[in-house]
């Protein structure tokens, strides 16, 4: 311990090193319950790149792990700490170093705020899509450790395809720089999307070109209530099939309504089974909306309403948003799945996880991406209880289960980390699992990146 404390602050400013055991316990693990998290040797917060250079240099030369962070909003255990590791959070590596709107990108720190990012590239009429409900906090860093996604997803896609080039200290310090800036580029195998998502296994993150967008017209949103999931989902899958192009197609169910009424009286409405909300940013998002209104009636809505105007918009979006807090203050402790699966398979998503939440006496409220899949299932129970808390573990297993018998995916925007990586193994099969693991040896042969996640 002294000889590596003595090794880093060769290269680093006293300010960069924790040391306070009481401070370090702080930053040992992210949002995701049941999930190990180790004591760290020391936490590291540096600003330049050369210093996370140096930090790679020392960890190599003394064989001592590395478990990079963001904001530690994740909710899969990416970012817990080891023991004995060097804790490196990216944080205050927050510069946004260039906005060019004729190149419509965006160079960035790791550290800089997914809000911060939006509301500045926004002043240039420039619009950087990937919003995860956390955008307030999470960091640009974290959303590309682990390809996160957000609300607008459905129209947008998810931070993978936004992100052009990385510069990437790799394992022993190397700089790596991968990607272009450039509008086009297919030169050699594509790094870029391969480090996107790897979680800080393959490297450190220090800076990233992010394509942007020209900023849309403000969204206008349509509230359509349901008397059952699998109405809302049979609606979901007519606005798709019709050809709609919706920004946003958000699902909530009873449980989520009602949690997020009881937190914030939002006044939504609890009779309702279902809410869909779909949302346009077309300069006349009108007869778009009186479309997928009509298609929602057909389906078997018994209320559609379409907001009058941005504000309102804007009203029924914060309660999306805050579904997960919602859920959260139901009961002590949640776990929040991650289950993706083809459109056409969402209704039997929600009834068999309605199903499983019945099998095991759990309070389970669903939020969904729904336009493109997603599910969030949030388990809600007492951590306090041990039965509880085993069967919670279990349903989350049976969701995930149900997920892969329906042709989907154990995640869709939140990670592997240590929480599914039991699960990555089923999905992924022996083959697949040796080929991800020779890519790891690749790149980090020693093994001191973020240890003990994905595999």
């Amino acid at each position: 311990m002294s000889d590596l404390l003595e090794r880093l602050r060769t290269g680093l400013p006293p300010e960069a090193l924790i040391t306070d055991p009481g401070v370090t316990a702080s930053y040992a693990h992210d949002m995701a319950s049941f999930c190990a998290a180790g004591t760290p040797a020391v936490v590291v917060l540096p600003r330049t790149v050369e210093q996370v250079q140096h930090v790679m240099r020392t960890a190599t030369a003394l064989r001592v792990p590395v478990v990079p962070q963001g904001a530690r909003t994740g909710l899969s255990g990416a970012a817990n700490a080891s023991d004995g590791c060097i804790v490196l959070s990216l944080v205050k590596m927050d510069r946004i170093l260039e906005i060019s709107p004729v190149d419509r990108i965006a160079v960035v720190e790791p550290g800089v705020i997914n809000a911060v990012l939006s509301r500045a590239v926004n002043e240039h009429g420039l619009y950087y899509p990937p919003d995860p409900s956390s955008w307030e906090t999470c960091t640009i860093g974290g959303n590309i450790g682990t390809a996160s996604g957000g609300l607008c997803c459905v129209k947008y896609g998810v931070t993978a395809e936004y992100v052009l080039g990385l510069d990437v200290v790799l394992a022993d310090g190397r700089l790596l720089t991968t990607g272009r800036r450039t509008a086009k580029g297919v030169a050699g195998y594509d790094l870029t999307r391969l480090l996107v998502g790897s979680e800080g296994s393959l490297g450190i993150i220090v800076k990233a070109v992010l394509a942007l967008k020209p900023q849309p017209p403000q969204q206008l949103v349509l509230a359509a209530e349901f008397p059952s999931a699998a109405a809302a989902c049979d609606a979901v899958c007519r606005i798709m099939e019709r050809g709609h192009t919706p920004s946003l197609l958000e699902l909530m169910d009873r449980t989520t309504v009602r949690a997020v009424n009881k937190l914030a009286s939002m006044g939504l409405p609890e009779t309702t089974e279902a809410l869909l909300l779909c949302a346009f940013d077309t300069p006349d998002p009108a007869p778009d909306l009186a479309a997928v209104g009509a298609l929602c009636t057909a389906a078997g809505a018994t209320e559609v309403v379409p907001a009058d105007n941005p504000a309102e918009s804007e009203l029924l979006l914060q309660a999306r948003r805050m579904s997960l807090p919602a859920l959260e203050a139901v009961r002590s402790a949640t776990m929040i799945d991650d289950v993706c699966v083809p459109r056409s398979r969402l209704g039997e998503m929600l009834a068999g996880t309605a199903a499983i939440a019945e099998e095991y006496g759990l309070t389970i409220g669903v939020c969904s991406h729904a336009g493109d899949g997603n599910t969030h299932p949030v388990v809600c129970f007492d951590h306090t209880d041990p039965d509880e808390s085993r069967r919670a573990r279990e349903s989350f297993d049976a969701i995930m289960a149900l997920g892969l018998e329906l042709g989907g995916t154990i995640t869709g925007e939140h990670g592997v980390g240590v929480l599914k990586k039991e699960w990555l193994a089923r999905e992924l099969g022996e083959t697949g699992i040796e080929l991800q693991r020779g890519i790891k040896a690749a790149f980090d042969p020693l093994g001191l990146l973020n240890p003990g996640k994905l595999f």
